[in-house]
């Protein structure tokens, strides 16, 4: 086993990111808030934990009891989602060319997908499952 390090940066290219890979893995969140927020589905790195690192203007919103999710300051390019409590951080897998050559292993609320459907054979979670892994005492809610 290798591990890669990787870096990327945001549209604007004032946020450059740096982590470690391992076990290149991609993984996909179709979730209202991250559908809402992207637009689509969330698509972030499996990392090693705690590699991820961040230079530039950065902004961070509480979007729910136990995650949040980081932005560039001036583009507003998506950099992350995580747990609040710093355990746990998904960074987006466009900040990083070809996407850091990872490959999808995972979706999150794969019942909530909205009408189409990823290719492959690889892990599917429901809404239930999915909360029970990250948040099993708050509930649905994310």
């Amino acid at each position: 086993m290798s591990i890669a390090q990787i870096e990327g940066h945001c549209l604007c290219g004032e946020v450059t990111a740096h982590a470690t890979m391992s076990e290149p893995s991609m993984n996909v969140c179709h979730c209202d808030m991250c559908r809402q927020h992207t637009s689509s589905m969330f698509m972030s790195l499996g990392i090693d934990e705690g590699s991820l690192s961040f230079e530039g203007p950065l902004k961070t919103y509480r979007s729910s009891e136990w995650a949040e999710r980081e932005f560039c300051g001036t583009c507003g390019s998506t950099l992350f989602y995580g747990m609040a409590d710093g355990v746990g951080r998904y960074p987006s897998a466009g900040l990083f060319e070809n996407a850091a050559d990872a490959e999808l292993k995972l979706e999150f609320f794969a019942d909530a997908a909205p009408g189409y459907a990823l290719a492959g054979a690889h892990r599917k979670m429901t809404a239930k499952g999915t909360i029970a892994l990250f948040a099993p005492e708050t509930g649905e809610n994310q």
